[in-house]
């Protein structure tokens, strides 16, 4: 697959400017298109599926633009990126905003991480999870080429991925729980680190998505 037009679902919730940069930087001359009509996102060759804020929020903007369906269709003939709030989208349910149906594209829930959360010293972590942490890669995968197994990524995020199946952890990452930082299935990824935030090895991810076929 030649890597043609890169889609970047604007539904008005997304880390839309940093994360369509950072494809561009990437892309090699390739089309980054940022858009909230689902008809030109789905005349994309790949998607990218972003997420700031609550949400409730995000899955009421997410199904009344119709990007609910786009992406349940889209996950079965092409690549689809999904990021930090996108991961969480794609679970059955999120506990945030007192429970919120999500998509579920992965079996699963969304948890808040506790108050207090401590380490496995017994020291207090701050909510939401707000830096550099290490991400355990648990397949090989092409979205993870070029990226050294505990590589750091940079998170920002108060609710965790609770996988129903770890065959679908594609990396994980611990503060004071253990968590899902990565899924796949198929022609889908999803992150809940920001690659446009995480400099070397966030762009070389998102380098590997836009070179990326589908199918793991």
């Amino acid at each position: 697959m030649a890597i043609g037009r890169i889609g970047v679902i604007d539904y008005g919730m997304g880390n839309l400017h940093s994360a369509a940069k950072a494809l561009e930087h990437v892309a090699d001359g390739a089309d980054v298109v940022v858009s909230s009509d689902p008809e030109v996102i789905t005349r994309c060759d790949r998607i990218l599926l972003p997420g700031v804020g609550a949400i409730r929020d995000c899955m009421s903007e997410i199904r009344r633009l119709g990007f609910d369906s786009l992406v349940r269709e889209a996950v079965k003939q092409k690549p689809v990126l999904a990021i930090c709030v996108g991961i969480q989208a794609l679970m059955d349910f999120s506990e945030e905003n007192e429970g919120v149906d999500c998509l579920g594209l992965f079996p699963g829930k969304v948890r808040f991480f506790g108050n207090p959360l401590k380490d496995e010293n017994g020291e207090r972590l701050k909510v939401p999870h707000m830096g550099w942490n290490r991400v355990t890669q648990r397949v090989r995968h092409p979205l993870w080429a070029g990226i050294p197994d505990g590589a750091r990524f940079y998170f920002v995020h108060s609710y965790y991925v609770e996988a129903e199946r770890a065959e679908q952890v594609a990396g994980d990452c611990t503060y004071g729980v253990p968590f899902a930082a990565a899924l796949y299935s198929k022609n889908l990824f999803a992150v809940q680190f920001h690659p446009e935030k995480s400099q070397k090895a966030g762009l070389q991810l998102l380098a590997n998505f836009i070179k990326w076929d589908g199918e793991s």
